[in-house]
């Protein structure tokens, strides 16, 4: 049985991306020896640090 975690994460996301953005991901995941997973919560944290910081601008 697998271990308990104190942030256990239920949720699945998936998406498609091109070979070019697949290629820089593996590139960022060599470079900085991160799980795409590590990469994308970094990522979604620094999105939403800059629209906090820009209230006035709509996402794209």
């Amino acid at each position: 049985m697998g271990r308990m975690r104190e942030n256990p994460r239920y949720n699945v996301i998936s998406m498609r991306i091109s070979d070019a953005e697949r290629e820089t991901l593996e590139e960022i995941m060599a470079t900085t020896k991160k799980s795409v997973s590590e990469i994308m919560r970094e990522a979604m944290e620094l999105v939403k640090a800059r629209a906090t910081m820009e209230p006035n601008k709509k996402a794209a």
